[in-house]
């Protein structure tokens, strides 16, 4: 099985890489790609530039076996959405298993994302539970809950896509936007991502 985990990263930090490494243990994932978006439909305009964005990324994950970076989505024109990095990838790994991780807020908003209702039929979704934030009974998401949802990990591995597993994980409530004030106003936001990433948004002056 492989995990999916889609963002900004801008910058990436242990709120993202921590889950990922979790997740890729708890579900016995082969591994984790870590997506940097080139347009966020749903965010501002990320501040680094892609090429930024994606070196954090490769500095963030070099020393951990089973994270990687795939750079698709920065390299694709136009809105960067999920369900047409879901097809690529499906096209590359056929009948594999895939697993899009998100966090409980991401899947609340699922019915705002383009065409999400194909996202289960290219990938199974793994949703990271959030202290405060319940899944919803009703609507669009309730009847996607009670359809789809699986108790194991195991289940997933099954079939390639359809199932709707949540999981508890190590929430660090962490802000991208915190550590781009803290490196602004002059700073040191370490302990809150990793030293390399740190010391490349110092470097390049990122962030200044």
């Amino acid at each position: 099985m492989i995990g999916i985990l889609g963002g900004t990263f801008d910058p990436i930090h242990f709120g993202h890489l921590r889950p990922a490494l979790e997740l890729l243990q708890e579900l016995g994932l082969d591994h984790v790609r870590l997506l940097p978006a080139h347009v966020p439909p749903h965010r501002d305009v990320p501040h680094a530039t892609p090429a930024q964005r994606r070196r954090m990324v490769e500095l963030a994950v070099r020393d951990q076996p089973g994270l990687c970076l795939d750079d698709r989505e920065l390299q694709r024109e136009g809105p960067s959405y999920m369900v047409d990095t879901l097809q690529s990838l499906r096209g590359e790994v056929g009948a594999r298993p895939l697993c899009l991780m998100l966090g409980m807020d991401a899947f609340i908003g699922l019915p705002g994302w383009h065409r999400w209702e194909e996202l289960i039929e290219l990938a199974h979704l793994v949703v990271m539970r959030r202290p405060g934030w319940e899944a919803p009974d009703e609507g669009p998401l309730g009847a996607l809950i009670r359809s789809r949802q699986v108790g194991q990990a195991t289940e997933l591995a099954r079939s390639a896509a359809g199932g709707l597993l949540f999981c508890t994980v190590t929430q660090l409530e962490i802000s991208a936007t915190y550590i781009r004030q803290q490196l602004s106003q002059g700073m040191n936001p370490r302990y809150l991502l990793p030293d390399r990433v740190l010391g490349y948004l110092r470097d390049e002056h990122i962030y200044d």
